[in-house]
């Protein structure tokens, strides 16, 4: 059974333990970069990871990006909102309906 996984800072992602999700905080990892890529080899079908370690984790998280699973969304963290995880969704549309339905007219 595939799991769900939500990484970032604690303020911004405590509330996902109320839903079931599994959290690994920065103050939980030595290593975020490691972390990312076992819960990629260990049956999380969605990662979501806040939009601030995103940023810092670009080249990691495109290692995935062209693969089914697993599914890693940014989100915005209680630093605000950085608009990664609308851009990445945005691309993904384009890249399946070849072009971007989403855009703003």
């Amino acid at each position: 059974m595939y799991k769900i996984a939500a990484m970032g800072d604690r303020d911004s992602i405590s509330g996902f333990a109320s839903v079931g999700l599994e959290l690994f905080t920065l103050d939980q990892m030595p290593d975020p970069s490691e972390t990312l890529h076992n819960l990629a080899s260990n049956q999380y079908a969605i990662i979501l990871i806040t939009e601030a370690l995103a940023i810092s984790l670009k080249d990691d998280i495109d290692r995935y990006k062209d693969r089914q699973l697993p599914v890693i969304v940014p989100i915005p963290g209680v630093s605000g909102d950085f608009n990664i995880g609308m851009k990445a969704i945005s691309d993904a549309v384009e890249r399946a309906v070849g072009s971007d339905i989403l855009k703003d007219t």
